[in-house]
């Protein structure tokens, strides 16, 4: 089917799983950035990836399966503190994992990559990635960034600007949402509420309770946050729905599992302990320290010069984090039981000319499929 039809067949979807829960003005915003470029589109759409990647990689349907992230791409990590108080950085986003052959990650990401930064060139961003990822098959385990890992832990840590940033900008969405008419606010469900509320610490004031806009790919999924005073100052929880991975939808007849907390926590990774799925909603922190890196977005670092700019897309497309992400794939999957020496084999097997080549072609369907439907005056 062209993407016009699949962008009808995958709203359909999320209509039967969410009823009425269904926020318009999200798929109306997600419709929009699908239009503002290929890596935005990406993004939105990984329901479009589940329908063409194996058709534009059928090589790939013979590689091992794992527990796999799904909808990875370059904004898919961040940073959040584990039990211990320790900052972690790694994948935070897990509403599309599923069981599939273990290189669709690879894939996935290094076409991101390539759609991000159009002069980075294929090999060297599919070279940095499979060297990471040989490197998590050797040693896998979860990056802590306490002690070691010091250039990851400049480029992610938030600068004191930045704190402020984050809770002007919670203060402005909040407020805008505030300014609504009851009649123009999404409805907020019972159930949303009620896994805010069990995820807030046990005697903290009545949280004041929003919708907030954001993310590309789960727009049109309702999305709250509660913000509550506790022990001196503010605590932020988020909620979001979660509905089956697209891929089960097209390549397990409909399967209904959901194993977003089964992938956050596995074998080799260090979880974040605020992380929780409660009936069907997925709740986290947010703070200044749990955030994603986004391209599009500054990161500061305090130079003793005065402050230091530094392009987020240039820090993600950097070699050291490209090799840093294979490196978070590679200790995802071999959570899976059993998978590790299977894994291996055919990843030694496999070569290395098969990952810039298929994200090439990836990335040129991508591309075609954005500039249709962007050149669509009228979404069906």
């Amino acid at each position: 089917m062209d993407i016009l039809t699949s962008t009808k067949g995958y709203e359909a979807y999320l209509r039967i799983e969410l009823g009425r829960e269904v926020v318009d003005e999200g798929l109306t915003e997600k419709r929009s950035e699908m239009r503002a470029g290929p890596f935005p589109f990406l993004r939105a759409t990984y329901w479009r990836w589940t329908e063409i990647v194996l058709e534009l990689a059928p090589e790939l349907a013979s590689a091992p399966k794992v527990l796999a992230v799904g909808d990875i791409h370059l904004e898919n990590f961040g940073t959040w503190r584990d039990a211990d108080g320790r900052l972690v950085w790694g994948v935070n986003d897990y509403d599309e994992a599923a069981e599939m052959p273990y290189a669709l990650d690879l894939l996935r990401l290094a076409t991101s990559g390539l759609l991000a930064g159009a002069e980075h060139k294929a090999e060297a961003i599919a070279e940095a990635i499979l060297d990471g990822y040989a490197q998590g098959l050797e040693d896998p385990g979860p990056a802590v960034l306490d002690r070691k890992l010091a250039w990851l832990r400049e480029a992610v840590m938030v600068p004191e600007g930045h704190r402020q940033e984050f809770w002007d900008k919670l203060k402005r969405k909040r407020k805008k949402f505030e300014v609504r008419t009851e009649a123009e606010r999404p409805k907020l469900w019972p159930r949303y509420e009620a896994a805010l509320r069990a995820t807030l610490p046990p005697g903290s004031d009545e949280p004041r309770i929003w919708y907030r806009s954001a993310g590309v790919g789960s727009l049109g999924r309702p999305r709250w946050v509660a913000q509550a005073q506790w022990c001196g100052d503010w605590v932020v929880r988020e909620a979001k729905a979660v509905v089956p991975s697209a891929w089960t939808r097209v390549h397990e007849a409909g399967g209904r599992s959901i194993r977003c907390i089964e992938i956050a926590t596995g074998r080799y990774r260090a979880p974040d302990p605020w992380y929780r799925v409660i009936d069907g909603v997925a709740v986290r922190r947010l703070s200044p320290n749990n955030r994603k890196i986004e391209t599009d977005k500054p990161l500061s670092r305090e130079a003793e010069d005065g402050p230091e700019e530094t392009l987020g897309r240039d820090v993600l497309l950097g070699r050291p984090m490209l090799e840093a992400m294979g490196r978070e794939l590679a200790s995802i999957h071999l959570a899976t039981k059993d998978a590790g020496e299977d894994v291996r084999r055919d990843f030694a097997a496999r070569g290395r000319a098969w990952l810039a080549k298929g994200a090439a072609v990836a990335a040129e369907r991508i591309a075609a499929e954005q500039a249709e439907f962007a050149a669509t005056p009228e979404v069906p």
